[in-house]
């Protein structure tokens, strides 16, 4: 497990694909019941081929308006795709959102999918991974440098930055903090070098858990590579089969307090430092995840620091 200097937090990740009034009541709800993140899915619609004709409302807008909705809690993208936005227009609304939120943005950026079913949805190039992996080195250059200078220019091979001009500045200093969903070998050594936090997806089964293992170390090797303290950057993992998030069905994770309970153990000894919940797709386990939420992890929270005592 990596030695960290951050505690143990847990976020939510809501897909937009309720009414809005529903939405901004379980915003609500999940600031007030203690979480400590609160995140937002970033497609054209929703990914699932058996559920694409569901409501959908776009990332950031929707992001804009939990600012506005929650006070405490820190809001982002899991994560923000490339694909969708320049990466100048990108910065100017991290900007706008982390002044709204009043320096509570997480900054969540990605590749995305060359298949999503966004892509054709909107007449976007659907770019080779090769082509992918190269545009998100340049993005995350251009995202980082326009929210930690007034001025940026910057000439790449996909994209050109003249004098481009950011204020104000950021609530938070040098910037918000900026997450990277990275799973592939190339993506972990851009991860090590740029993110504030690493985030994975996956489930809680033997083998899941020790490919999450694996990548965790992979990030620690590339920190030791480039000379950075592996301690600073934040672990963290969606706890949510891939398989139970296409289905949009029930989430195992919610079968009982136990059943979590032992889920997290696996994860912090993998050497997670933020662990973000699924919000519940069906209403009949709503009540065992504000269980979870008010009674569950507050525990785990007193035993993590105890332990560390």
């Amino acid at each position: 497990m990596s030695p960290t200097k951050y505690p143990l937090t847990f976020g939510v990740i809501t897909i937009q694909n309720a009414p809005w009034e529903t939405l901004v009541r379980r915003w609500k709800t999940i600031e007030s019941i203690g979480f400590d993140s609160l995140w937002v899915a970033d497609h054209f619609t929703v990914p699932y081929p058996s559920h694409i004709e569901m409501p959908f409302f776009e990332a950031w807008t929707t992001l804009a308006a939990m600012a506005a909705y929650t006070s405490r809690i820190r809001i982002g993208t899991l994560v923000t795709a490339i694909t969708w936005r320049n990466p100048a227009w990108l910065a100017r609304q991290a900007l706008t959102v982390d002044h709204l939120s009043k320096g509570r943005l997480e900054l969540g950026l990605g590749t995305g999918s060359s298949t999503d079913p966004g892509i054709p949805m909107t007449g976007l190039d659907a770019w080779t991974k090769k082509e992918m992996i190269g545009r998100f080195c340049e993005y995350i250059e251009i995202v980082d440098s326009l929210l930690c200078h007034p001025t940026t220019t910057y000439h790449g091979q996909y994209y050109q930055i003249d004098n481009a001009v950011m204020q104000p500045r950021p609530v938070q200093h040098p910037r918000p903090p900026i997450t990277i969903g990275a799973f592939r070998p190339r993506m972990l050594k851009i991860a090590a070098r740029y993110a504030d936090m690493w985030n994975c997806i996956g489930g809680v089964t033997d083998e899941a858990i020790a490919e999450l293992t694996r990548k965790n170390q992979q990030i620690d090797a590339h920190c030791t590579t480039i000379g950075r303290d592996k301690q600073h950057i934040r672990r963290s993992y969606v706890l949510c089969d891939p398989t139970e998030l296409r289905n949009v069905g029930p989430i195992s994770l919610y079968e009982s307090e136990d059943v979590f309970h032992n889920a997290v153990e696996k994860c912090i000894k993998a050497g997670m430092t933020t662990l973000i919940l699924g919000y519940p797709f069906v209403d009949d386990q709503i009540p065992m995840f504000e269980k979870i939420a008010t009674k569950t992890i507050p525990e785990i929270r007193e035993q993590h620091k105890q332990d560390k005592k």
